[in-house]
């Protein structure tokens, strides 16, 4: 067989003449020069150990043991590399199965959720940080251990509630899309609408007139929440109020028909609350033989409200400049129906 150059040996095979001069370097091959070529070239035996070392990688054996495998020309080390990477590849099987049913709950509360959100709840937390621990090292017990405790977690059951919500009558505050012009208040609808609550539960001192004031809020319509595509997303806030009382504009006076519905106390996360706790419940109320889905305007995120919990305490206070929510809990509600 005549020797064949470094760029063609690298075109034949598709690799790169760089690797080609690292295994050179590393001892994994070795190249020949004559006064016929100016650039490396290999003979025979040199091609045969490239292919050998090819295979080898596809089969993803680490450089050092093949070095070694060739090197030796012993059985018994390549069946011990061979057998060390057998059982690397069988523990990366089951992380990568668990990785596998993580990635299919993300996908369905993304699905559920109707929109791309940063979820920084504390279990999600712990998946990404656990399937990054996996990409190191898949066969550490430890990392293996923090895979399946966060698939736990993910597919736990909540503490679900049955409440009947009394009719009422609300005042609303309504905004569709964002608002480039406004400060960090009126950006997001979730905030806008908030502010123009907040100034009417003051202007009107609600917590002195109805001290059992209750406040809700729900997508209207669901749309993305992100940057120059909110403009399809909108938000509504309620506070329900004496009959009796004026709602001025842009607020509207509204009626609550009230229900029944399943609920799930959720601890505070930003305007985007913890759309994997939204999914829980979700698949709660698929999954009752008791109760079912009463779903409502499909604009109005089918029926499903969140309510802001002990509402008086938060409002009848003093308003504190860049408040963070700390401390607030939300009740996240579906509309249920008994079966």
């Amino acid at each position: 067989m005549e020797l064949q150059t470094i760029s063609k040996v690298s075109k034949f095979y598709g690799i790169s003449t760089r690797t080609l001069r690292y295994y050179e370097q590393i001892g994994l091959i070795s190249s020949t020069r004559t006064e016929d070529f100016a650039y490396r070239s290999y003979d025979e035996y040199a091609v045969l150990r490239l292919q050998q070392i090819i295979l080898l990688r596809k089969l993803r054996i680490p450089l050092k043991q093949i070095k070694d495998i060739l090197a030796s020309g012993d059985v018994a080390v390549a069946i011990e590399a061979f057998e060390h990477n057998l059982a690397e590849i069988e523990d990366e099987i089951t992380a990568l199965s668990t990785i596998r049913s993580v990635i299919s709950v993300f996908l369905q509360r993304l699905n559920l959720s109707g929109k791309v959100v940063l979820l920084d709840d504390k279990s999600l937390l712990e998946v990404v940080d656990a399937l990054t621990a996996s990409k190191i090292n898949f066969k550490e017990d430890k990392t293996m251990d923090e895979l399946n405790k966060a698939n736990e977690k993910l597919n736990k059951r909540l503490n679900v509630r049955i409440i009947y919500l009394p009719p009422a009558t609300v005042a609303s505050a309504h905004v569709i899309g964002y608002n480039p012009n406004g400060d960090e208040e009126e950006y997001y609808p979730e905030a806008h609408t908030g502010l123009l609550l907040r100034n009417f539960i003051d202007d009107n001192k609600l917590p002195d007139v109805k001290p059992d004031f209750r406040k809700f809020g729900f997508n209207h319509p669901v749309g993305s929440k992100h940057g120059a595509m909110c403009g399809d997303h909108g938000y509504e806030h309620w506070v329900t109020i004496p009959d009796n009382m004026d709602v001025p504009a842009p607020m509207t006076k509204k009626h609550f028909c009230g229900g029944l519905y399943a609920a799930y106390t959720s601890p505070y996360h930003d305007y985007y609350d913890s759309w994997d706790e939204w999914a829980w419940l979700w698949e709660w109320v698929e999954g009752s033989e008791q109760y079912a889905l009463n779903a409502g305007d499909t604009e109005c995120w089918n029926g499903i409200l969140e309510e802001h919990l002990n509402a008086f305490t938060h409002y009848s206070k003093p308003r504190k400049a860049n408040f963070d929510g700390s401390g607030i809990q939300y009740d996240l509600l579906i509309p249920v129906k008994e079966r």
